[in-house]
């Protein structure tokens, strides 16, 4: 318990830092836990009720091996907070160019949709490859790590996220004044460009070529 709350706390305050918004961070932090717990829960169901035990090669069913959850919590971490931060940067990132907040989702989903599922797709196929050891702790490993990838990514990440910031609108990017104040800014969209570019403009300040000497008419 105290492992799995120090890295999803951590996480929660870097995404805060990260995307400026209090439900970015909790709903990814949330929906890996749902992750996590479903894959737990299909791992009991096949190693340990012997549901479609036939199938994957089981011969004898028994008790969860305790390193299982280790296991799921370390590596399903890392993977389901890549494809959160594939999917919610570009949309961050729309929505601080001007986009409205839910075609700002359309927009990042658009353009990041396919990154998350190649990552993902690899990432299953290389954990099932486990599964057709004869080892049943290498099968249950492999099986839980492909049952939680997939579910994190075309469930979660795919799914869920896009329909909650949807839901949520402006909302999405909501951070008290006073947290804001507080934490560090890290601008990974390019957000104080944008804003640096504008008031050049408004500015009239000249652009690059205004310093270049006036042609010479013959």
């Amino acid at each position: 318990m105290p492992y799995l709350i120090t890295i999803v706390g951590l996480a929660f305050l870097l995404l805060m830092v990260v995307f400026r918004s209090v439900f970015v961070p909790l709903k990814a932090a949330l929906g890996f836990l749902l992750s996590v717990l479903a894959a737990l829960g299909s791992v009991v169901l096949v190693f340990q009720q012997g549901h479609l035990a036939s199938l994957f090669g089981i011969q004898q069913t028994g008790p969860i091996m305790s390193l299982m959850p280790i296991f799921l919590v370390g590596i399903v971490f890392g993977l389901a907070m890549d494809y959160e931060v594939f999917l919610v940067a570009r949309m961050r990132e729309s929505y601080t160019r001007g986009e409205s907040a839910r075609q700002a989702v359309v927009t990042g989903f658009r353009h990041s949709a396919r990154v998350v599922v190649a990552a993902a797709l690899i990432m299953i196929a290389v954990f099932s490859g486990f599964i057709t050891e004869t080892g049943s702790m290498i099968k249950m490993i492999g099986f839980g790590l492909a049952t939680a990838v997939l579910l994190d990514a075309f469930v979660v990440r795919m799914a869920i996220v896009p329909a909650v910031l949807a839901l949520l609108g402006e909302r999405a990017w909501w951070l008290p004044k006073w947290l804001d104040r507080l934490l560090p800014r890290v601008d990974v969209e390019g957000e104080a460009l944008d804003h640096q570019s504008a008031s050049d403009d408004q500015d009239g300040e000249p652009g690059p070529t205004a310093d270049k000497p006036d042609a010479v008419h013959v």
